[in-house]
């Protein structure tokens, strides 16, 4: 699926982008005007044009923040968030000082926005090795059966909380019902940050009465920026503190315990899958998509010339060659710069080598988690892999696990379903829903 551009990287991010207009992230006009300004292939174009947009987007959200319009104000501060995110996303040195503030820039107007939200969103900071991972969490609204059951019509900008909020950003806990609600805890992969999290995950589960938790763990957004945490393979290490912050809240978030499930999304499926390979307290797992060996993954797309001097361990030969490919093709400068960038690796070859550890095959065995497995018929991230993940859950019983592959006919081919928000999230709600039912009995 090609969108203005021919060239595969500008196309796929800008239907990312445009995917988030189905919660209000984007504006369709917004981002064809935009993307028609751009040099196809050229990041400073990419970043220049993305920030006139995502500057002039501001400014209409203060406009109407100053004049009381919370609606339009709440729209407009969350597309001027995706927009900043976008603008930000192909500044691949590590140096430029415009990653860190368009970032910030993002952040700032994505809080800007919840505070305007009918709904409680809290910041929050996850105890982590001596610091934090920073987070969010999406408390079911309040008397969500009631408005489910008797109108069928809340959605996450439509329900009114005014039981429940008493000012701009605040709200009344005393006035929060008793009732506990099953929770997703989301995250990442290889390039994602907290607040694109609302609108893959806790938009959808809002809408369908589940609590959502949202993080950046190692290597991720503001971790890997402001940090300077690198990402880990042993994302066990970095789950496990995210599951008891969330049980230590139980009751205050009101969190049904027995009903928790964990998301990763993109390279976030292998984070995922890894995490439920220790850890066995969640009800479910959602890998979106799957994930079964990075280092494969990466020698899948090499020339012979290139996947053999990576087999004889020929670092010269492996880093000459890529630093010349990066000079044409966007897609392998922005992976291996930003790679490197997020795993503190000092070359290409380096990089190659850390993913090596980044591998399910051994461990899928010991996943006996209740699990969803998606794919994409055209991914070129890791093509193929979920077939694999899916076979490897030996341990998970045939009813309890899943596998689903989204086709071109329905135009949720790409990675991660990008452009097939509304079909993607059906299936995944359903099949969750129905794995807690089934807890249930």
């Amino acid at each position: 699926m090609k969108i203005i551009f021919n060239d595969s990287t500008f196309s796929a991010l800008l239907l990312r982008t445009i995917a988030e207009t189905y919660y209000k992230g984007a504006d369709i006009g917004e981002c064809l005007s935009t993307a028609y300004r751009i040099r196809e292939g050229n990041f400073e174009s990419w970043y220049n044009e993305w920030i006139r947009t995502a500057k002039r987007v501001h400014c209409f959200a203060e406009e109407s923040d100053a004049k009381g319009h919370a609606t339009s104000a709440r729209e407009a501060y969350l597309r001027a968030a995706n927009y900043y995110r976008t603008a930000a996303f192909l500044l691949i040195d590590s140096e430029d000082t415009r990653l860190p503030l368009t970032i910030d820039r993002s952040k700032e107007c994505f809080r800007k926005a919840t505070s305007l939200f009918p709904f409680v969103v809290e910041s929050i900071k996850i105890p982590y090795e001596g610091t934090f991972l920073p987070g969010y969490f999406y408390h079911v609204p309040n008397n969500y059966n009631n408005h489910n059951k008797s109108q069928h019509k809340r959605n996450s900008t439509h329900v009114n909380q005014s039981d429940m909020i008493t000012e701009r950003g605040n709200y009344d806990k005393s006035l929060v019902d008793n009732t506990v609600y099953p929770t997703l805890v989301a995250h990442g992969g290889f390039d994602s940050t907290v607040e694109e999290l609302y609108f893959f995950a806790a938009a959808p589960a809002l809408e369908r009465g589940y609590n959502c938790l949202t993080f950046e763990g190692p290597g991720q957004g503001s971790v890997i920026i402001r940090q300077k945490i690198p990402f880990r393979h042993d994302w066990e290490k970095v789950i496990t503190p995210v599951l008891e912050f969330a049980l230590s809240k139980k009751n205050e978030y009101r969190i049904n315990p027995n009903k928790i499930a964990l998301m990763g999304i993109s390279m976030g499926g292998y984070l995922a899958a890894r995490a439920v390979s220790f850890e066995h307290r969640f009800s479910a797992v959602i890998l979106y998509d799957g994930v079964y060996d990075g280092y494969d993954s990466i020698k899948a797309g090499f020339p012979s010339e290139l996947s053999d001097a990576v087999e004889k361990g020929d670092s010269e030969f492996v880093n000459t060659y890529l630093r010349r490919i990066m000079e044409t093709d966007s897609n392998i400068r922005f992976n291996i710069k930003h790679g490197m960038y997020t795993t503190g690796s000092t070359s290409p070859y380096d990089l190659i080598m850390r993913a090596k550890a980044y591998s399910v095959k051994n461990i899928l065995k010991d996943i006996n988690t209740p699990t969803l497995v998606l794919e994409g018929e055209k991914d070129d991230s890791f093509p193929g892999q979920p077939k694999k993940v899916y076979d490897g859950l030996v341990s998970v019983p045939i009813e309890s696990k899943k596998y689903i592959l989204f086709t071109e006919e329905e135009g949720a081919e790409e990675h991660c379903q990008s452009g097939a928000t509304g079909l993607v999230n059906q299936r995944i709600f359903d099949w969750l829903d129905e794995t807690f039912q089934r807890r249930s009995k």
